[in-house]
């Protein structure tokens, strides 16, 4: 841990509403706590959802999902389906819904500002009638997240505007950043592989293992 500079902190919420007064009826308001038509437009259309959870003791993870929009099934006004897909086998998120199931999510739409919060009860499925139809180029999945939603609201655009995320002239130009590969033989320290092998046993993997 670095040394932290000298900082005032915030220590109550009282500290806090100090400092950002309190919301509009509006923004308390917009929680609806359900899926109602609007929000099964959005999460129809979105291709990519990000999934927080943490563990018992409030140890926090988000770790991003993505599918072909339409992928996350709606089965009814207060419960979605998340299908896991093949990947690193840390089973992060997982570990932690089996200690806390709680879950709150954050859904995309390309060129859209706005997002979609859902924050629910979650739970880890491994088999059920709609896994068949969460099956992608023929593969059914595994297991599944069963998301009890409990709250749902839309976010607004302010964080996509100041960022210009879906702006390509924004974008910085990719061979300025380091590759994966790079990027994980510097923090790993492997030394009897070159990057550009990293690289491509990685890019392989992500063709031949997305289901």
């Amino acid at each position: 841990m670095g040394t932290l500079p000298e900082m005032r902190v915030v220590a109550s919420e009282a500290e806090l509403r100090e400092i950002v007064q309190e919301p509009g009826r509006f923004v308390i308001d917009k929680d609806i706590g359900r899926i109602d038509e609007h929000a099964r437009t959005i999460i129809a259309h979105s291709p990519l959802l990000l999934l927080a959870t943490s563990d018992s003791d409030g140890t926090c993870d988000v770790s991003p999902r993505g599918d072909p929009a339409g992928s996350v099934l709606v089965l009814d006004d207060h419960t979605l389906v998340l299908a896991d897909r093949p990947g690193n086998r840390r089973t992060d998120s997982f570990r932690n819904l089996l200690r806390n199931p709680r879950a709150g999510l954050l859904f995309l739409v390309p060129g859209m500002n706005e997002t979609l919060r859902v924050n629910g009860r979650a739970t880890l499925v491994s088999d059920a009638p709609f896994f068949d139809d969460l099956e992608v180029r023929g593969k059914r999945p595994h297991l599944a997240v069963v998301i009890q939603v409990e709250e749902l609201y839309m976010h607004c655009s302010k964080a996509f505007l100041r960022s210009s995320l879906w702006k390509p002239e924004t974008w910085p130009d990719r061979t300025s950043l380091p590759t994966l590969g790079q990027i994980t033989k510097d923090q790993i320290g492997i030394k009897e592989v070159t990057a550009d092998v990293i690289d491509a046993d990685l890019a392989l993997d992500a063709e031949n293992n997305r289901y």
